[in-house]
Formats: structure tokens, C-alpha cells, sequence
């Protein structure tokens, strides 16, 4: 017979139980110390983008200030002045990237045998090159056979007879204009509506 009490001492580990606590213990410290540091960290971060939109805010409204300020020196004549020296300049350079070689391309292609070219005049107008072309024919089939080829290859549209008289030799003298749409990657961006051409 056993004669031990065992309610007076029970019977568990104890060293277990303690190990488990401490361990427990220890991850509440450790979340709580980086919980306690991230805070720190963050009102830190906080502050300091507090005060770069403050300081943001401050030079907004410096730089609006300025702008009034400017904006009020500004002569309207002489803004308006610098305004036409622009779209002229604009013109001068889309001008200058106007392509005769694509332009007399299609002349040669769409020429008739009995049309000669006899001048040719470009004109920026708006945002389109308008092209008059002096033209002789031996007759008016051959001049309307002219305009339908012109029309037909898609470089010219809108394409009219503006003008015609026929000379002592019997030639039919025709202005024909039209409007030229280059091929793509020629012509700069057009001008402002109203610009000078």
C-alpha cells in the first residue's frame, strides 16, 4: 500500500511551466518595445511631413503671390506683340518643311501630256497648305483631266479652277488651287487659327 500524499505536492513540471511564462513574457516585451519604437518612428515621420506641407503651403502661396505680381507688369500690346512674332515664326518653319520634291512628285504623276506647270505658289492658311498652281493646256478636258488626277491620288482636295483665260496661241492659262495634305512625317504641327500666313 502506498502510504504518499500526493495532494500536498502535485505532480507537474514546474521548470516547463516557468520556461513557457518567460517565453510568453518575453514576446509581450518584444511587441511591445517595437510597437513603442514604430510609434516614436512614425509621429517622427509625421512631424517632419507636417512640416514640408506647411512649408509647401508657405511657398505656394509665395510663388501665386509672384505670379500676380508678374502677371500684372505684363503689357497686354506687347504680350499680344510677342504673340504674332510666335505664329509668323511658326509659319517661317512650317514653310520651311513643306517638301517641293513630294509636291512635284505629284505633278509628275498626275501631269497630263498636253498640261505644262507654269508656277506654283504655297500658302500656309490656318492649318492647311493651300497650293495655286499656273497651269497651260491645250484644252479645257485636258485641264479638268488635270484636276481629277490631282484629286484622285488624295494628296489635294477640294481642287478648282479659279481662273482661266485662253492666250493668241490658243492656250488655255488656268490658276488652279487646292488644298495640299503632304505626305505623312511632313509639315509641322499647324498654327493657331488666325495665325499669319
Amino acid at each position: 500500500m502506498l502510504r504518499t500524499n500526493l495532494a500536498t505536492r502535485p505532480f507537474y513540471n514546474v521548470r516547463a511551466v516557468q520556461i513557457g511564462l518567460g517565453a510568453a513574457i518575453a514576446v509581450v516585451v518584444g511587441v511591445t518595445v517595437f510597437n513603442a519604437v514604430e510609434i516614436g518612428r512614425l509621429s517622427a515621420s509625421q512631424y517632419t511631413l507636417g512640416a514640408r506641407a506647411a512649408q509647401a503651403e508657405r511657398d505656394a502661396a509665395r510663388l501665386r503671390a509672384e505670379a500676380v505680381r508678374i502677371r500684372a507688369q505684363i503689357d497686354p500690346q506687347e504680350l499680344q506683340v510677342v504673340a504674332s512674332a510666335a505664329r509668323e515664326a511658326n509659319a517661317i518653319i512650317d514653310r520651311r518643311a513643306f517638301s517641293w520634291t513630294d509636291l512635284f512628285a505629284e505633278f509628275e504623276a498626275t501631269l497630263p501630256p498636253d498640261v505644262r506647270v507654269t508656277t506654283v505658289q504655297p500658302r500656309l492658311d490656318r492649318n492647311s497648305f493651300i497650293i495655286a498652281v499656273g497651269v497651260e493646256a491645250r484644252r479645257s478636258e485636258d485641264l479638268d483631266a488635270f484636276i481629277e488626277a490631282l484629286e484622285g491620288r488624295g494628296a489635294f482636295h477640294n481642287v478648282l479652277s479659279v481662273q482661266e483665260q485662253t492666250t493668241t496661241a490658243g492656250l488655255l492659262q488656268a490658276v488652279v488651287e487646292g488644298v495640299y495634305i503632304p505626305p505623312s512625317g511632313q509639315g509641322a504641327a499647324a498654327p493657331a487659327p488666325g495665325a499669319a500666313p
